[in-house]
């Protein structure tokens, strides 16, 4: 039987998620990757008991997360019952859907029939009564955004959410949904957005939107892929994502000019102590808007390693200057 330490809530920092009551851990984990049927189950099991023991209330999921799709869900669904059952309101749990998940015309984006089965099937796969957030995963053209985010109110009302958010979704696509859920007074409270030193697009006009709206963000790829850690300081390695040609988010050619970059982020890093990982993860969070950063992990180790972020937040003016001045050198 897994207990919980009752000191876990001492080793985290809580932040609230915009003008609602909802507070998260500054580190949450995500389930992107390294919890499908692919993965080790107990080496799932050791990580979420890690993770929840050092804080981490808040656990990220998405209909499609895997591989193969919808493993994800149902592997936390297992170890949900079977270990955090008891702890269910202690912990966030969020899910998604917008991405492709199954055949035919209703399998994605963002349409009624599409919200609506996905939620049902998430839920079903969790084995869950309700999740704490649920976001439509990414903005869809061909459908009315009243009809996506009339679809999002109906499931708080249904009980099937707490909480609404969106991902993917740029500055005026924001704005114009967060109006519609304003006037239904639905409990929109949450944008995810990707967010790292290489990727620092929503300082282009989103985060003033979050800002006035309201809204808190939690940021996802917060080390680009592993390129903000030490892997990639000596090179590409054999056995990097970078150096595999089927990666969709590395390549040998889009890593190989950041090395330089990197390498002076690091010594930068080593003058505050910590490990570039460290300081990429802190550099998000000195952000406002941000109330959460998303991490994954594949070992204990990493997720112990990134827990570490949390002991230095703070950055002079001179080292944020620094920062600047080194990602301007090398624009990726």
């Amino acid at each position: 039987m897994y207990v919980a330490n009752e000191e876990r809530y001492d080793k985290m920092m809580y932040r609230q998620v915009g003008k609602s009551g909802l507070k998260l851990p500054a580190i949450s984990l995500g389930f992107w990757h390294n919890f499908g049927d692919v993965d080790n189950l107990e080496n799932q099991r050791e990580i979420m008991h890690t993770a929840f023991d050092n804080g981490i209330t808040h656990f990220d999921l998405a209909n499609n997360y895997g591989p193969p799709a919808g493993s994800a869900e149902t592997n936390f669904g297992r170890l949900f019952k079977e270990d955090f059952k008891a702890y269910r309101d202690e912990i966030i749990i969020s899910s998604k859907a917008g991405y492709y998940m199954w055949p035919g015309p209703y399998g994605e984006w963002g349409s009624k029939k599409s919200l609506v089965a996905s939620c049902d099937q998430s839920l079903k796969r969790m084995g869950l009564d309700y999740v704490d957030i649920f976001y439509h995963h990414r903005p869809d053209s061909n459908t009315p955004i009243e009809e996506t985010a009339h679809t999002l109110d109906l499931l708080v009302k249904q009980g099937k959410a707490l909480y609404i958010g969106v991902s993917n979704y740029s500055p005026e696509e924001t704005a114009k949904i967060s109006k519609l859920f304003k006037d239904w007074h639905t409990p929109f409270i949450i944008h995810q957005p990707a967010y790292n030193m290489f990727n620092r697009s929503i300082e282009d006009g989103l985060t003033e939107v979050l800002e006035e709206e309201r809204l808190g963000a939690i940021v996802f790829s917060p080390l680009a892929q592993g390129l903000l850690t030490d892997r990639y300081l000596n090179g590409i390695p054999e056995d990097s994502r970078a150096h595999r040609t089927d990666s969709p988010f590395l390549s040998e050619d889009r890593v190989e000019p950041t090395l330089d970059t990197v390498r002076k982020l690091n010594e930068m890093a080593k003058k505050r102590n910590q490990t570039l990982a460290e300081m990429a993860l802190a550099w998000n969070l000195r952000q406002p808007v941000v109330s959460s950063v998303l991490i994954g992990a594949s070992r204990v180790s990493q997720l112990e390693a990134n827990l570490k972020a949390l002991y230095n937040l703070d950055f002079t003016t001179e080292e944020l200057a620094e920062i600047d001045r080194i990602l301007e050198s090398s624009k990726v």
